[in-house]
């Protein structure tokens, strides 16, 4: 269990206002994109609506209203974390790809069920898997999936998800897919994997503030 959720921690890790154009390569400029990965965009429109999924979830999962806000106040980087984390999901298939890993529905299924008897029960997985890693219930399965691709893909190369190995695949993929981050929520440093922050103080992230209103 302890592998499984380093491995989630690692993979997962998470505007309203106008953003500003994204140069991708060749200098083709990408308005309303928050990132692109591989010549694919993900729009600033798609990363609020994950993290709108989170705030939804926390909300749901926490009634309170003094403990909602202090659930927020413990996530305040969830925009940037969850566009890391969307990044990173699409450099691991790559890297997954590349390598011949599948994974089945019946895998996903099966380390589902093993988690849940472990955690005692479905709903007590999904909050988890909520708390701490910020997946929320209707994502778990594809998260799953994710982790089973890591862990295959490590085995594939005959070592594990916290070796340089694994990570130096990940690298190699994500130099291929040529990822490129709107600057307001960063760089991306191809070596680690990861985004790096970008000091725009003039930039203000209030998805953050607008998510943090009660959910109707």
């Amino acid at each position: 269990m302890h592998r499984r959720r380093r491995t989630a921690l690692l993979l997962t890790v998470a505007l309203t206002a106008a953003a500003p154009l994204l140069t991708a390569c060749g200098n083709d400029a990408r308005p309303g994109a928050a990132a692109v990965v591989g010549g694919q965009r993900i729009t600033v429109s798609q990363l609020e609506s994950r993290v709108g999924e989170i705030r939804a979830a926390q909300r749901e999962a926490v009634p309170d209203e003094a403990q909602y806000k202090q659930a927020v106040a413990r996530t305040g980087s969830l925009t940037r974390d969850t566009l890391q984390g969307m990044v990173l999901d699409r450099v691991l298939e790559r890297a997954a790809g590349d390598a011949g890993v599948t994974v089945t529905p019946k895998e996903v299924q099966e380390m589902r069920s093993g988690l849940e008897e472990q955690a005692g029960g479905a709903e007590a997985l999904e909050t988890a898997w909520l708390q701490q890693y910020g997946i929320p219930p209707e994502r778990l399965d594809d998260n799953l999936r994710l982790q089973l691709q890591a862990q295959k893909l490590a085995q594939r190369l005959g070592t594990d998800t916290s070796r340089p190995e694994f990570w130096q695949a990940l690298s190699e993929a994500s130099k291929e897919l040529d990822v490129n981050l709107n600057p307001r929520y960063g760089t991306w440093d191809d070596e680690k994997s990861s985004r790096v922050d970008a000091r725009t103080p003039w930039v203000r992230d209030v998805t953050g503030e607008a998510a943090a209103q009660p959910v109707a």
